[in-house]
């Protein structure tokens, strides 16, 4: 997996993680800020397929 920067605030992403009683692996950060690039790719495309350059929360 390609290391892309992180776009999460790992303190707080673990800490909501924590306040359900649960544990954080030392990866579940790295896959989530994945997940989150992907997100954005993919909102940034529909926007554009839109004829649009504001990303909008529809987007997601």
């Amino acid at each position: 997996m390609a290391e892309k920067e992180m776009l999460l605030v790992s303190s707080k992403t673990k800490d909501a993680i924590k306040a359900s009683g649960l544990n954080v692996a030392g990866d579940a950060l790295e896959v989530l800020n994945e997940k989150v690039h992907a997100m954005v790719k993919e909102a940034q495309a529909r926007c554009e397929a839109n004829g649009r350059k504001t990303v909008r929360g529809t987007d997601f």
